[in-house]
């Protein structure tokens, strides 16, 4: 019992309004940030998975300048999909037509982190991650 316990404290995102923690899949990378303190990057909207990643260095394809003008910023959300912005109609159009798409699917230059999330970047985006474009 208690290495289940453990095991759950390891990987359940918790929800933390003040201090989120973003964690992309599959570099396993996490970042926290103090809600509103964040610098904008002017890529995306204020606090998005697109900014958290642009602040702290992780590279996050973002073709369109995170305009929601394409899908190149196209992730998975493996855990807290409630700890992010609802999906807006530009960015359920745009989504929608990301390769490998998937019901829990988001643009990560829309979506706006309200607390800890676990995200995983597509296959056939994986290799802008590795060879840092």
């Amino acid at each position: 019992m208690t290495i289940f316990r453990i095991t759950w404290r390891l990987y359940a995102p918790r929800y933390n309004r003040d201090v989120p923690k973003v964690t992309f899949l599959p570099a396993g990378e996490t970042f926290e940030f103090e809600s509103g303190k964040l610098s904008y990057k002017d890529h995306g909207r204020p606090e998005s998975l697109l900014d958290v990643a642009m602040n702290f260095g992780f590279h996050l394809e973002h073709a369109c300048g995170g305009s929601c003008a394409c899908t190149t910023c196209h992730v998975v959300v493996k855990q807290g999909m409630e700890n992010l912005s609802e999906m807006e109609d530009d960015e359920m159009d745009r989504v929608e037509q990301a390769a490998d798409f998937q019901l829990n699917s988001r643009l990560g230059c829309q979506a706006v982190v309200k607390g800890d999330v676990v995200v995983n970047i597509p296959e056939w985006n994986r290799n802008y991650v590795s060879e840092g474009h």
